[in-house]
């Protein structure tokens, strides 16, 4: 493994990025002839190339090294004190045309001290300085900054997109595969690639794709595991595997990965109806219930019982 293949296949420039909307292409090749921005919400799932559009617009706009601060949302940012060091690097001239603030997971800054403390700072010294937020969840930024950015919201590609491009990957890396082991490790993760490349490149050490955790344990996950239980038609063993392994902290994430998978389901596009009001459901009950492993189970019990 001498090259990660999550860095090794990330695109060079803003013309090998994947959009998914071409209208925003447009808008960032809009920038990159102007050769300046505004201040930048990127939204979007993880996975989906937040950051990585956010490093190569910067790339395009040939913005000096010293004048480019990154920062973790979900570490400095949630300490007021940082905002201190934040303003220094504002306050001091840029190399070049003007300088960048990009904050990574920004809708895990502090909501009540630094997320106020940045709506200041984005009109204080709009003159020199740009700020791009990269966020999984837009509601947990404060309405006060999504007003001085704009919106970008990136969405998921399509999932046959999706295979493709993993298959793409694995071809150009000489490793066999056939069609249904990668769509195991599909369900898995889409539309996260950089997290579908990290399980399946360990698993091609040998030249040939494994299915998953047969190479390597160490890289499997619930997802994996209950993917193949439901394949294998072992109904039961793949629901236990979801409420006992899927976590308690991340519901959200499991209600979506049903939602993500609705052929495990049925494969009619009537079923795959039905098991969406079965998923709708039980996010509502889940805020309302006093055993979240119950409710996720009674779900399941739901979704197994369609008609496939």
């Amino acid at each position: 493994m001498k090259q990660l293949w999550t860095e090794k296949y990330r695109p060079d420039n803003v013309d090998g990025y994947v959009f998914t909307d071409e209208s925003q292409r447009k808008i960032v090749e809009s920038w990159i002839r102007e050769k300046t921005i505004p201040h930048i919400l990127l939204s979007g799932r993880p996975g989906v190339g937040k950051t990585t559009l956010a490093k190569l617009l910067l790339k395009a706009l040939e913005i000096e090294e010293y004048d480019i601060l990154y920062v973790n949302g979900s570490k400095e940012g949630r300490k007021i004190e940082w905002v201190d060091k934040l303003i220094n690097f504002c306050s001091t001239m840029p190399f070049g045309r003007f300088k960048v603030v990009l904050v990574d997971e920004a809708d895990f800054m502090n909501a009540q001290s630094v997320q106020p403390a940045l709506r200041n700072l984005m009109e204080d010294y709009s003159f020199s300085v740009r700020f791009i937020l990269t966020c999984n969840y837009p509601n947990k930024i404060l309405p006060a900054l999504h007003s001085r950015c704009q919106g970008f919201h990136i969405n998921k590609s399509d999932k046959t997109e999706f295979t493709a491009r993993v298959a793409t990957i694995l071809v150009e890396e000489g490793v066999e595969f056939d069609l249904e082991t990668i769509d195991s490790y599909v369900s898995a993760t889409y539309p996260d690639l950089r997290k579908c490349l990290n399980l399946l490149q360990p698993n091609s050490s040998s030249g040939t794709l494994m299915p998953p955790g047969e190479n390597d344990r160490g890289v499997s996950d619930w997802r994996l595991d209950a993917v193949e239980m439901f394949k294998a038609g072992k109904i039961r063993e793949g629901r236990n595997i979801i409420c006992t392994q899927g976590s308690v902290d991340d519901l959200d994430g499991v209600f979506r990965w049903m939602y993500d998978n609705l052929q495990l389901w049925s494969r009619t596009p009537e079923g795959q109806d039905e098991a969406i009001l079965a998923i709708r459901k039980g996010m509502i009950s889940h805020g309302q219930v006093a055993d979240a492993e119950i409710n996720l189970s009674a779900t399941l019990v739901e979704l197994t019982q369609i008609e496939q």
